[in-house]
């Protein structure tokens, strides 16, 4: 299953929604908990099966299952490997979106994979606050473009603004409110096991990182843009879209479809001999 808990604003609880449900509520403003999916039969097909909600925590009984693994030739290795690679290599972070809405279940099915990222001790310390409701994401850019002007103007050193005029950024961000979703991502410092007995989460921010890379890669598999933006300090988000301050905002991440005509910073990537050493 997968938990919706509403912003303190809306007038519905919590409640649990069936994946195999066809007509979803309408709700602007959502936080969806991951639960981990039912294995297919077939290793490589996903589940058409509801998911099953398992208990991340650890217990006293090891518990094993058996390993689900597709092998693969190894001419399928190496052309799926180039189809993946020449896929995400047209990544690129946008800041002009369209207002284009984007179907619900393309954010869902993303949101399912950036769950099956690796975590410390299995804590899956991540919380991932969905928001479209055009209220909420004004009140969020006008927090997040005072934090903006003040990093411009007085807390960035003039290396750093060195290093981003290339780039074009300054403190207005109209893409908080013009693209469809703004997906903001918290780090749990701690997770309660079946008694609500607070347990230590462990390398959440290591966590938290192949999480959201995971999300990014699957968002831009799917066909839409992104935009990675880290206004500093975040705490104003955790009121704002009703997260307890033990929970630390770590970015806000922004998507749906590029605007017509946009462009990016011509810039190149590192080679493959500069990022790699085969030993």
């Amino acid at each position: 299953m997968i938990h919706l808990d509403h912003p303190p604003d809306a007038t519905a609880v919590s409640r649990d929604i069936s994946l195999a449900e066809q007509e979803r509520p309408r709700i602007n403003c959502l936080t969806w908990k991951l639960a981990l999916c039912d294995q297919s039969d077939d290793p490589g097909k996903a589940s058409d099966t509801p998911v099953r909600e398992r208990n991340s925590m650890p217990n006293n009984d090891a518990i094993t299952e058996p390993l689900v693994f597709q092998s693969k030739p190894t001419e399928q290795m190496q052309k799926s490997a180039r189809e993946f690679y020449e896929t995400v290599r047209t990544r690129r972070t946008v800041r002009d979106f369209s207002d284009k809405p984007v179907p619900r279940e393309v954010i869902e099915n993303c949101l399912r994979a950036a769950g099956t990222a690796p975590s410390g001790a299995n804590r899956q310390p991540w919380h991932f606050s969905v928001i479209s409701d055009p209220d909420l994401k004004q009140k969020i850019r006008a927090g997040a473009e005072a934090e903006e002007r003040e990093f411009y103007t007085s807390r960035a050193p003039q290396e750093w603004l060195d290093a981003l005029a290339p780039l074009g950024t300054d403190a207005n961000k109209p893409f908080l409110e013009t693209a469809p979703y703004l997906i903001i991502i918290f780090g749990e410092k701690f997770s309660k096991d079946q008694n609500k007995a607070k347990l230590k989460n462990y390398y959440v921010s290591e966590s938290v990182g192949i999480a959201t890379g995971v999300l990014i890669t699957a968002l831009h598999t799917a066909g839409l843009a992104t935009l990675t933006h880290t206004p500093a300090p975040m705490r104003f988000l955790n009121e704002l879209v009703g997260r307890p301050s033990s929970e630390k905002p770590y970015m806000i991440l922004v998507t749906g479809f590029p605007a017509e005509g946009s462009t990016v910073p011509a810039i190149g990537r590192k080679s493959l001999e500069d990022i790699a050493s085969f030993l």
